[in-house]
């Protein structure tokens, strides 16, 4: 139509141009030449120009860009109706009954929103109306979300470029990395978890009592860190017995991207009292999601009420209930622990070629590599560079990490085997390139 190339035919310069002027200055761009995308398909997006990309950084597509059943449930519901949950649906109550079978009975209440960073804002305030205690423990480049009560608990961000430290209110242990973290190797699920009882210690010699613990179980922005074996249920159990809620934070790792298990948490045979559930819930559409105990709803219900104006909308709800249901139907949780083992075995096999590679990490479709050198020194330029010449080839790969050195590896759960085998030959052989190699 006149219209579409009229769109098309605005120069990328003109659209940078633009947005320098007119939108938020902190706004930033991926990759030093930026993309312009036009289209979305499964694991590939397309440019302006119809180059094919094949995506390994997007966890919001969870199913597939655009997915066909899901753009459907969308469009023929929005064609219906669209109000708020004030007024009786059916899809509210089915989508609340796709998401309650896949979490343990004890998470049976939920309330709707429509980002990971609302659903980690209410589920502060929860916690501060049901223990009354506003002191919130959290990792060492933790990140949770964009509002004001997230960044206050996101080291990521207040202790970054910006930032001026931890709040009052806001306790932070090290980052629990076992390969250059403050504890190493094996059996550093214990240290870790006693960092987390100093903090818990701090609080009582304030004369305060514990909020909450938050944590991913995976921490994504930190680097793809893996949690050392035991530390969540030795952190669980020390933060319960001072009175604190627990919140699993599953907006990047939850919905069965994890293979072995449906929700991350899970993977550490422990129970949250409350669990953030964010990007992979809409497939691309602004939904999330808070699960909690009855215990903490009825506290959390205290005469004040809870009404969020688009949470729980009809349109809404037939797109998260239809993620759920492409998820069973097409088998994306064992799909994402086929390929994530056989990636990341091919990925270990390469560290072996290249000892740039430093570690490999993560478990389903949820993978890192981080990249040292021989005294474990972090090589941020060097990763930049992996990600850039990986665009070259069509592959969009991102950068994370305190130190700017870890390759993520999220794409859409239909990333195949043969997706994985192209990405590990262009690794190959830009690992071989002379930057990459003399460091």
């Amino acid at each position: 139509t006149k219209g579409l190339v009229e769109r098309q035919a605005t120069s990328n310069s003109d659209i940078i141009d633009y947005r320098k002027q007119h939108l938020g200055k902190s706004l930033s761009l991926q990759y030093k030449v930026p993309i312009k995308m036009v289209r979305g398909a499964g694991q590939y997006l397309m440019d302006q120009y119809g180059r094919k990309y094949l995506d390994t950084v997007n966890n919001v597509a969870h199913v597939g860009h655009e997915h066909p059943d899901v753009v459907r449930a969308g469009q023929e519901q929005m064609a219906l109706i669209n109000t708020n949950s004030r007024y009786l649906h059916e899809n509210i109550n089915e989508l609340a009954k796709e998401l309650l079978a896949t979490l343990p009975p004890e998470l049976g209440v939920l309330h709707f929103v429509n980002s990971g960073s609302e659903a980690n804002e209410l589920a502060i305030r929860m916690v501060k109306a049901a223990t009354g205690e506003k002191d919130i423990i959290a990792s060492e480049v933790g990140y949770h979300g964009n509002t004001n009560m997230c960044i206050d608990i996101s080291s990521y961000k207040f202790d970054g470029k910006g930032g001026r430290g931890a709040p009052e209110h806001t306790h932070i242990f090290p980052l629990p990395d076992a390969f250059r973290g403050k504890y190493r190797g094996e059996n550093t699920g214990e240290p870790y978890a006693e960092e987390v009882k100093v903090q818990i210690d701090k609080i009582h010699a304030k004369g305060r009592g514990v909020g909450a613990f938050i944590i991913e179980p995976i921490i994504s922005c930190g680097g793809q860190i893996e949690l050392p074996e035991g530390f969540l249920a030795k952190a669980y159990q020390y933060v319960k017995e001072a009175g604190g809620l627990c919140i699993s934070d599953e907006v990047q790792v939850g919905c069965g991207r994890m293979g072995s298990t449906f929700w991350g948490f899970q993977l550490h045979g422990v129970v949250p009292d409350i669990v953030t559930i964010g990007k992979p819930l809409g497939n691309g559409h602004p939904l999330a999601a808070v699960a909690c105990t009855q215990e903490v709803a009825e506290k959390f219900a205290n005469g004040m009420e809870y009404f969020n104006t688009f949470g729980g909308n009809p349109v809404s709800c037939a797109i998260g209930a239809e993620v759920l249901r492409v998820v069973k139907r097409e088998k994306l949780q064992a799909h994402a622990l086929e390929v994530g083992n056989y990636l990341k075995k091919e990925l270990m096999d390469l560290a072996l070629n290249f000892p740039i590679i430093g570690d490999v990490r993560g478990q389903g479709l949820f993978l890192g590599i981080e990249l040292v050198n021989a005294k474990r020194k972090p090589l941020a330029a060097q990763t930049d560079y992996l990600a850039n010449r990986m665009k070259d080839h069509g592959i969009l790969m991102s950068t994370d990490g305190p130190d700017n050195n870890v390759l993520k590896i999220k794409p859409p759960m239909v990333f195949s085997q043969k997706n994985a085998e192209e990405l590990i030959f262009y690794l190959r052989k830009i690992l071989a390139e002379d930057f990459m190699i003399t460091y």
